[in-house]
């Protein structure tokens, strides 16, 4: 990923947050002929063996994507969080000289490793288990797997194929206007509120925590 130094986000306890936080993912491995992508909800678990941590997920078993494992090639997660349009005309120096130009700012984490598939009904349960239980975790009422009858979700564990991504290295580009000055950034982010859009407002608020 091009990232500029001024963008570059590499501390692992923010990475590992934003990756939480914006769990729904692109996993990217390639076929040997062009890149396959699947859009897929990813969760992250700390691991010892693993000081990047680990991606775990499932795909449908009519997904070929699993079946790109065997061949142990690396893979792409990309996590996108918030993004917006920034108008030249928020900038303060507009009004002055025109030397403006717009751009589109946004956060995003990229997470590589090399891809595994795994189909055992009691490895999958666990997954699932997991997954629910982390998805579910802030609701009064929480659905757990177990809620369930055990041959219904047996049933269903045979249509899946787990995903497990050890993560060999990760980075993250956080383009808020950094390089820009901090009035320029104020009223890109003033801008920005007025939208009246949830993305463009969590644009501007990480714009006004960048430092």
């Amino acid at each position: 990923m091009y990232t500029p130094s001024a963008f570059a986000e590499s501390r692992l306890d923010v990475l590992h947050a934003f990756v939480r936080a914006n769990p729904f993912a692109t996993l990217v491995t390639d076929d040997g002929d062009a890149p396959f992508a699947s859009h897929i909800p990813l969760h992250l678990l700390q691991d010892a063996a693993h000081p990047n941590g680990v991606l775990v997920g499932h795909v449908a078993r009519g997904n070929p994507h699993w079946r790109l494992a065997a061949a142990a090639r690396t893979s792409l997660a990309i996590f996108a969080g918030p993004h917006a349009y920034v108008s030249p005309s928020w900038y303060p120096g507009k009004a002055a000289h025109h030397r403006e130009v717009p751009t589109w700012n946004y956060t995003v984490v990229h997470a590589y490793g090399r891809l595994e598939a795994f189909d055992e009904p009691d490895a999958l349960l666990r997954l699932l288990e997991s997954l629910t239980d982390a998805r579910e975790a802030h609701r009064t009422e929480r659905w757990r797997v177990s809620d369930a009858p055990d041959d219904y979700v047996r049933t269903q564990l045979r249509g899946i194929v787990g995903l497990r991504l050890p993560i060999a290295r990760i980075e993250g580009k956080w383009k808020l206007g950094q390089n820009r000055t901090v009035e320029d950034r104020v009223g890109a982010a003033d801008g920005l509120d007025a939208e009246g859009d949830a993305n463009a407002q969590a644009v501007g608020a990480a714009m006004r925590e960048i430092r």
